[in-house]
């Protein structure tokens, strides 16, 4: 019996850098990744609807000329908003690392409590650093403050620190108000903390951006839609911690589970 390949569309466009290293993050993984170019889709070249799972990678879509991600995330909000929510509804996965992290929320995509896919509730801004950082940072996955699990099936089974590198200049992870960062924590949408080494709450650096409550990876309420500015498809393999040489041998890196948790979610439940 042939097992079901799982099929990743890894939206491009102009500015976009880091889609060969997430589609080479899912083929590891197991999965088929198709790198598309937005103006596919919006042509109806490319159907959203032939994959399984949508990823947004990372990069400088259109120069960030207005704000990181707004214009992709126009182009989402207006060109291709019916096809964008019947995936979603339908039980398939989407993922936005770095750049694809701010086009989701500005698009409206993350963290839709209001479900409507189109109340902005939160953002991503400027580094209180006031510049580009580009650097290793320590994550901790949970819901709140207890570690317990988040909402998010990308990070089942995730309960150790992890480490990852960001490199952005408009990383500050901001809600719209007191409310929307309540629910976010109440409904255990938070996903991954900056942390110090030991896995405590940290300012800068361990906290590169000044991230809201130290931020750095929400979900929707469902757990399929995710979003995180550190790269997880940095670090697929152990070769590629700068510690590599003087640490133990390790099976793979720290962000390739969240690509296999994807996958498998997939192949279970689509």
């Amino acid at each position: 019996m042939l097992m079901k390949k799982i099929k990743v569309i890894v939206l491009r466009t102009a500015g976009t850098n880091c889609d060969n290293e997430t589609a080479f993050a899912f083929k590891l993984a197991g999965a088929e990744p198709d790198l598309v170019h937005i103006n596919e889709v919006t042509a109806s070249r490319k159907k959203l609807a032939d994959y399984h799972i949508l990823a947004i990678p990372g990069g400088f879509t259109y120069g960030d000329d207005v704000a990181s991600g707004k214009i992709l995330a126009n182009e989402l909000r207006f060109k291709l908003e019916e096809e964008l929510q019947r995936f979603i509804n339908s039980g398939k996965l989407v993922i936005g690392i770095c750049n694809g992290f701010q086009v989701l929320v500005k698009s409206g995509l993350l963290p839709n409590l209001s479900g409507d896919f189109q109340s902005i509730e939160s953002t991503l801004t400027l580094n209180d650093s006031a510049k580009f950082e580009s650097r290793w940072v320590y994550l901790k996955p949970g819901g709140a403050s207890d570690c317990k699990p988040s909402a998010c099936i990308w990070t089942h089974g995730m309960n150790k620190l992890i480490h990852l590198p960001v490199a952005h200049g408009e990383g500050k992870f901001v809600p719209r108000d007191r409310h929307v960062l309540q629910t976010l924590k109440a409904r255990r949408l938070i996903v991954f903390h900056y942390t110090d080494e030991l896995g405590k709450p940290a300012s800068y650096p361990a906290n590169p951006n000044g991230s809201c409550g130290h931020i750095a990876g929400i979900c929707d309420p469902t757990g399929r839609v995710f979003g995180l500015m550190p790269h997880p498809e940095r670090h697929v393999s152990w070769l590629q911690h700068p510690r590599w040489t003087r640490s133990p041998r390790q099976k793979s890196g720290d962000g390739l589970q969240i690509f296999i948790n994807g996958v498998k979610y997939a192949k279970k439940q689509l």
